[in-house]
């Protein structure tokens, strides 16, 4: 298993334009995908309705991660998602992150939740917006 991670699947899926959102999702995630962002389930059908709102949005950025842990199929890690909007307004949201990798190494499951640490009010469900 050569495991995926926080920062490469965020990058696929947010900032590299050159694949579509459902490449970086088949890259980086299982079919049966479901994640948890602050209280709120979806699945990989939402996950993805999520990501290409957010892509709509986000001129550039980047993914720093400060604690990262792969313990078998386990993963968890805390990362901050640096984002400059098409609008010129910048978002910084740091994320606590627990998550189960399949055997392929993708992600199967992620549980977060988000802190946002600078932008408006609006910004502040970027994490779940759709």
């Amino acid at each position: 298993m050569n495991p995926t991670g926080v920062a490469a699947a965020l990058t696929d899926l947010i900032f590299n334009t050159d694949i579509t959102v459902e490449e970086a999702a088949d890259r980086h995630f299982t079919p049966g995908y479901r994640q948890r962002t602050d209280g709120q389930w979806a699945d990989r059908a939402g996950f993805i309705e999520h990501i290409t709102h957010v892509r709509t949005l986000v001129a550039e950025g980047s993914v720093e991660v400060h604690d990262e842990l792969y313990d078998g199929t386990k993963y968890a890690d805390r990362h901050t998602v640096n984002i400059t909007k098409k609008d010129g307004s910048t978002v910084r949201t740091e994320v606590y992150v627990f998550a189960d990798l399949a055997a392929d190494g993708r992600f199967s499951r992620i549980e977060e939740t988000t802190l946002m640490l600078q932008g408006s009010e609006a910004d502040r469900n970027i994490g779940s917006a759709r």
